[in-house]
């Protein structure tokens, strides 16, 4: 999907907490069956938030330096930043529904 970012150890400070609207980070990996549930709702959520947030993902297992400085251990994490800042964290599979509603709070 084209408004879906891929968010890198290098490009995570200018991206995510440099951004000026929020942030929702997807923190996954490919081996990870509850992180492959998710992608579509991710995927558009990304469509349905363009211009108002910023959504992405983060793959743990190549950019493990940004999760682990966020303590991330359980994966699917998904985080919203708001002005360089976390404000919401969801750890695990979530309907549609739940993080819309978790963005929403965050605009």
């Amino acid at each position: 999907m084209a408004n879906l970012i891929t968010f890198t150890d290098e490009n995570f400070q200018d991206e995510v907490l440099k951004a000026k609207e929020p942030v929702l980070v997807d923190f996954w990996a490919a081996w990870c069956g509850p992180c492959k549930m998710i992608t579509p709702v991710v995927e558009e959520l990304a469509g349905d938030f363009a211009g108002k947030a910023k959504i992405g993902k983060l793959n743990v297992d190549e950019y493990g330096k940004t999760a682990q400085e966020y303590g991330v251990m359980s994966i699917p994490t998904l985080i919203i930043f708001k002005d360089g800042k976390e404000q919401n964290r969801i750890v695990g599979f979530r309907p549609k529904g739940e993080l819309s509603k978790a963005i929403e709070q965050a605009l």
